[in-house]
């Protein structure tokens, strides 16, 4: 009986230990990754090749010509991928066609930057039938905004910096002061933005990384690998086409993820058309936000510029970025 004890007390101790060291693993990687050093892809410079893509909803040459012709006025080449054309009811393509051709041009030496033609729904049908190996290795621009949320997010974790961008699809309606901030972004000339406050804002100053892009696309990728970490850093979200208390159960879900437990402070993007029921949930887009996000002392601009509006300025997620609001105005100036 007392070597039984003996043995019993001796594994109640190693088992003990284990779990120590299990838990201790688990920080230090939780860590390693949250520290880990961001890469910024290399700029661009004149004669540089961009390719155009459909991960998502289809889109022909003709609807390119606008894009193509911007491009090109900032002296760059153009690649329209083989998805483009390509027409499987709503998608670019099938599964298999759309992810073989964004393997393809990010594998593709002489591809420099990838834009993607529109959103609407289908990347993350495809994200994990994609293969990262080379592209961590030598990194490159992708651009686009929406469902390119799932991308941004997935190349996020991968520590690589992306742009949230006008896309192909809306060239044709973008005024030239924000396609301009796409081609200060793709060459490297430096980005900040100062517009007017707005009551509802809530002031202070953060410094730290920017991550985010559509609430939507954010919400539906909580518990996978593509789920973005927004400990010490500064979150963008937008949406478009949402009844209100989906926004509600949204935040919520994010307030429960631990999305706000760290983080040091929130931009809002446009929070386009959105809808109630006929018995009202009694918040607008900012109350309900505010509900939440203003338990978390950190400073939060309403009505920036970037989403589903005309005035889409250019967000390079994953640089580090310096944010000021105050009772006059709201700046954001990209660091890196």
């Amino acid at each position: 009986m007392t070597n039984f004890c003996f043995i019993l007390f001796t594994f109640e101790i190693k088992k003990s230990a284990m779990f120590r060291f299990v838990f201790l693993f688990l920080i230090i990687s939780n860590f390693s990754h949250s520290q880990k050093k961001m890469k910024i892809p290399p700029y661009l410079k004149k004669g540089d090749t961009v390719a155009i893509v459909c991960t998502a909803r289809k889109f022909f040459p003709e609807d390119a010509i606008p894009a193509k012709e911007l491009l090109e006025s900032w002296g760059l080449k153009i690649k329209l991928g083989n998805t483009i054309g390509l027409d499987s009811c709503q998608l670019g393509g099938t599964d298999a066609e759309r992810a073989a051709d964004l393997q393809d041009l990010m594998d593709d030496d002489n591809v420099k930057a990838i834009w993607c033609a529109r959103g609407g729904y289908g990347t993350v049908r495809i994200i994990d039938m994609l293969d990262f190996t080379k592209f961590k290795k030598h990194p490159k621009w992708i651009m686009g905004f929406s469902d390119v949320t799932v991308l941004h997010s997935h190349v996020n974790v991968l520590r690589i910096a992306t742009l949230h961008s006008v896309m192909p699809f809306t060239v044709p309606k973008a005024p030239d002061e924000v396609k301009e901030t796409l081609r200060k972004a793709l060459f490297g000339v430096p980005i900040e933005y100062t517009i007017p406050s707005v009551s509802y804002n809530v002031n202070g100053k953060a410094t730290g990384e920017l991550v985010g892009g559509n609430l939507s696309i954010l919400y539906s990728l909580f518990g996978s690998k593509s789920s973005i970490d927004t400990k010490g850093k500064i979150l963008y979200i937008e949406d478009l086409d949402e009844y209100l208390y989906h926004i509600d159960r949204m935040m919520q879900n994010m307030k429960r993820n631990g999305y706000f437990d760290n983080v040091k402070g929130l931009i809002v993007g446009g929070m386009t058309d959105m809808h109630d029921n006929e018995i009202p949930f009694g918040q607008n887009a900012v109350q309900i936000i505010t509900a939440i996000a203003s338990q978390y002392n950190i400073p939060i601009a309403f009505d920036f510029p970037a989403g589903h509006m005309k005035d889409n300025r250019t967000l390079i997620l994953g640089s580090q970025v310096d944010f000021e609001v105050n009772n006059a105005e709201v700046k954001l100036t990209f660091k890196s």
